[in-house]
């Protein structure tokens, strides 16, 4: 298979989570700036599932450029990845709807661990097919990032259950650690 339809299904499903996502915000029935403020807690946790949303979809672009071939377990890797970023917007719409309840931040937590994981063990079916030498490989290096983010993730669920800010927190510094451009794929490829 060639590698182009796995992008493009994979880019299809990460805009309909979006799409999904952003019709949850419902329109406001009033006139005034101030039948707005309802909707913040929906549109914060949009804009944080956005922000996610758009970093898997722009290291899966990166992982994906460094593929030479698909096999079927790729494919059923990406799925595998594709079904945990799909629940998101389910958390996200729990999270808006109840002001960042204590289990609406754990599954929150809950499904963002499971996409991380899903996306190593994607990384790892690639490196794979890939070989330990190639250049993807020595672009990934240690993956510090993803280790950081994993113990965040645990922090996170633990914490949702005492402290919805320090869950809420924990789930932002992943976002910023993620958000911030890993040039490492770019640097190897050009």
């Amino acid at each position: 298979m060639n590698k182009t339809r796995l992008e493009a299904f994979s880019d299809g499903v990460l805009a309909i989570i979006i799409t999904i996502m952003i019709l949850e915000i419902k329109v406001p029935h009033g006139v005034e700036f101030a039948d707005l403020k309802p909707l913040i807690p929906k549109f914060l946790s949009y804009v944080l599932s956005f922000v996610y949303v758009g970093i898997y979809w722009n290291n899966h672009h990166y992982l994906l450029h460094g593929l030479s071939k698909v096999n079927g377990k790729i494919l059923w890797g990406n799925l595998h990845l594709l079904f945990w970023l799909s629940l998101i917007p389910v958390s996200t719409g729990w999270m808006g709807e109840h002001n960042f309840a204590k289990a609406a931040m754990a599954l929150y937590g809950i499904i963002l661990l499971g996409s991380a994981i899903a996306y190593l063990i994607l990384q790892k079916l690639v490196l794979n097919v890939e070989g330990k030498d190639s250049f993807l490989a020595k672009a990934i290096g240690n993956d510090t990032k993803s280790k950081i983010s994993t113990i965040m993730n645990i922090i996170g669920i633990a914490s949702s259950f005492y402290s919805e800010w320090i869950s809420g927190i924990a789930y932002l510094i992943i976002a910023l650690i993620w958000l911030v451009p890993d040039k490492r794929i770019e640097k190897i490829f050009s």
